[in-house]
C-alpha cells in the first residue's frame, strides 16, 4: 500500500460543506488523502470542527485558532482584536489535549482589513500570545500571512516558534528561504497552477520544507468567487 497525502489546511467547518460534506471526505479518502487538517478563524467556529474530528476520529485532524482578519458578517470584515481572542482562549484550553494544532494564526496587513499601525499592532499581539499558547501546550502554529510574509516571520523567530507551517505563503522566496531556514514548512494549495508567485517559490524551497493543502473552499485551481482566505 502507498503513503497516502495529507491536506494541511482547510476550513471544513465552513458553510459551503453543509451540504455535502460527507460526499466530500469521501472522495478525498477514494484521492487517498489519509488526514485533512481542519482550521479555525474564530471561536464560533471551535465546537463544530471539534464534532467533526471525533465524528471523523484520526481522519479530521483539528486545529482552533483566531486569524487576524475576522469575517464575522460577509459584509464587515475587520482586523481582529484582543477581545477575539479572549473568547476564544478558553474553548481552546478545554481541548487543548486534543489538538494538533493552533490555527488558523497570522497577520494580514492587506490595507482594506489592517489600515492602521494600531491595527498591526494589535494582530501581532494576537498572533505572540498564540505562538505562546502553542509553545506551551507543545503543538505546532497553523499560520496565515497576506501582506505579511517578513513580518509574520520575523515574529515567529523572534517569539522562538519551532513547529511553523505558513500555510499560501505569499510574500517573496527570499523570504520564505528565511522560513525554511528556521525549520519552517510552506504548504502549497492547488492555487498555484494560477499563481506565479507560488511557482516561483516552490522551485526555490527545499522539497523537503514543501507540505500540501487545499485551503478547501478556497484556493481551488480555478478561481471563484469565495471567501477571505482565498488570496489571490
Amino acid at each position: 500500500m502507498g503513503l497516502g497525502l495529507v491536506d494541511c489546511h482547510c476550513h471544513l467547518s465552513a458553510s459551503d460543506f453543509d451540504n455535502d460534506l460527507d460526499d466530500v471526505l469521501e472522495k478525498a479518502r477514494k484521492a487517498n488523502v489519509m488526514a485533512l487538517v481542519a482550521v479555525a478563524e474564530h471561536a464560533g467556529e471551535f465546537e463544530r470542527i471539534m464534532q467533526l474530528s471525533e465524528r471523523y476520529n484520526g481522519f479530521v485532524l483539528p486545529c482552533l485558532g483566531v486569524h487576524p482578519v475576522q469575517e464575522l458578517s460577509p459584509e464587515k470584515p475587520r482586523s481582529v482584536t484582543l477581545k477575539d481572542l479572549d473568547v476564544a482562549l478558553p474553548i481552546i484550553e478545554k481541548y487543548k489535549d486534543r489538538l494538533l494544532a493552533i490555527g488558523e494564526v497570522g497577520l494580514d496587513f492587506t490595507p482594506r482589513y489592517a489600515g492602521t499601525d494600531e491595527e498591526k499592532e494589535e494582530q501581532r499581539q494576537v498572533l505572540i500570545r498564540q505562538v505562546q499558547l502553542a509553545k506551551r501546550l507543545n503543538v505546532p502554529l497553523n499560520v496565515h500571512s497576506r501582506s505579511a510574509g517578513r513580518p509574520t516571520i520575523s515574529l515567529l523567530r523572534e517569539q522562538g516558534a519551532k513547529q511553523v507551517l505558513l500555510h499560501a505563503f505569499d510574500g517573496r522566496p527570499s523570504v520564505a528561504m528565511e522560513g525554511a531556514r528556521a525549520g519552517y514548512y510552506f504548504s502549497i494549495p492547488p492555487s498555484i497552477v494560477r499563481s506565479g508567485q507560488k511557482q516561483k517559490l516552490v522551485k526555490q524551497l527545499p522539497l523537503s520544507s514543501i507540505c500540501l493543502e487545499t485551503d478547501s473552499p478556497a484556493l481551488g485551481p480555478e478561481k471563484l468567487l469565495c471567501s477571505l482566505s482565498d488570496t489571490e
